[in-house]
């Protein structure tokens, strides 16, 4: 992402959107672009979300290596919907935007929650009031990680025939690092045994 909030993005030199971008010469080639996020565990519902950034579309030689091309994609507008909500996402918003401190982390690290430590995650049900209280221990819903950020952890508990919830659990305050996130999971983890 350039400092004005264009995306750059490089592609092999023969691919279609080169090609389009490589005959507009000077035309205003508009363009599309769809991120879909999907969550890096099994569970039903497995997208998370999806955005789309529009705008102009331009190749800008020299900036790839050979045999690709970097294109640039001018911000237009762009629009998110997601777990937190939909909403459209401005020009200023977007091209300050920071990226959040454990994206780098997060699949590996809900991965990691969800195999190693199943037995902990169930333990949040506890944290969740009437919802789960009628059920049994035996009954209790299966526990998947499936959104992790600075703020909280996003959990859907996957009940018996497949209907699920999602619940987040924030923390008491944003985490810049891994070494804050063990430290904020630990106080999770025993509020929820507690």
């Amino acid at each position: 992402m350039g400092p004005d909030g264009d995306l750059f993005l490089e592609f092999p030199a023969d691919s279609p959107a080169v090609r389009a971008a490589t005959h507009a010469q000077g035309d205003e080639l508009t363009a599309v672009l769809e991120i879909t996020d999907v969550a890096p565990v099994s569970v039903p519902h497995r997208i998370r979300g999806r955005a789309w950034v529009s705008g102009w579309i331009t190749c800008v030689p020299g900036l790839a290596e050979p045999g690709r091309m970097m294109l640039r994609l001018e911000f237009g507008e762009a629009y998110v919907d997601d777990l937190w909500g939909a909403e459209d996402i401005g020009a200023e918003d977007f091209r300050d935007a920071a990226p959040d401190p454990l994206v780098r982390h997060e699949a590996e690290l809900l991965q990691h929650l969800h195999s190693a430590h199943d037995e902990r995650m169930r333990t949040l049900c506890g944290l969740l009031g009437e919802r789960t209280a009628r059920a049994g221990s035996s009954r209790r819903p299966r526990a998947v990680p499936v959104a992790l950020d600075r703020f909280g952890l996003r959990v859907r508990f996957v009940e018996d025939q497949g209907s699920c919830f999602d619940a987040r659990f924030e923390f008491p305050e944003p985490v810049r690092d891994v070494t804050e996130l063990r430290r904020a999971m630990h106080t999770l983890f025993e509020a929820a045994a507690s």
